[in-house]
């Protein structure tokens, strides 16, 4: 199984222990409200694990751009009535692992839920 159909299974199943084997030791994760890189496995792993709680209402994806490189996978779901639409961004290494994960979010309405439920969700996660 590759690194994206993997990522996929994750998603299907929301267990975060899967991200362990797809995930590289040295990823960098861009948030969408963030503005300095959250860089290594672990704190990339507590923001996908965040955003599976976040982002669970009716998530799925929509659109799939590949290569073996690169994959932008363009998402919809809804949070407390608000219709969120974003793309994951991920980059994979040499050896096939994500080496780089980026969330762009819109619209401003959303992306403003979106940032005041990861904050709480990442708090509870962290404690």
């Amino acid at each position: 199984m590759n690194t994206l159909e993997r990522w996929h299974e994750v998603v299907a199943t929301g267990d975060p222990a899967l991200l362990d084997e797809i995930l590289a030791e040295d990823c960098v994760f861009f948030s969408p409200v963030v503005h300095t890189p959250q860089r290594g496995r672990e704190i990339t792993k507590l923001y996908l694990t965040g955003a599976m709680h976040v982002l669970n209402n009716g998530f799925h994806y929509v659109k799939e751009v590949t290569t073996p490189e690169h994959a932008v996978l363009e998402f919809v779901c809804e949070i407390e009535g608000i219709t969120v639409n974003g793309v994951d961004i991920i980059s994979f290494d040499e050896q096939g692992k994500i080496g780089e994960f980026k969330v762009m979010v819109r619209p401003l309405k959303a992306i403003n839920t979106v940032h005041a439920k990861m904050q709480e969700m990442l708090q509870q996660l962290s404690a």
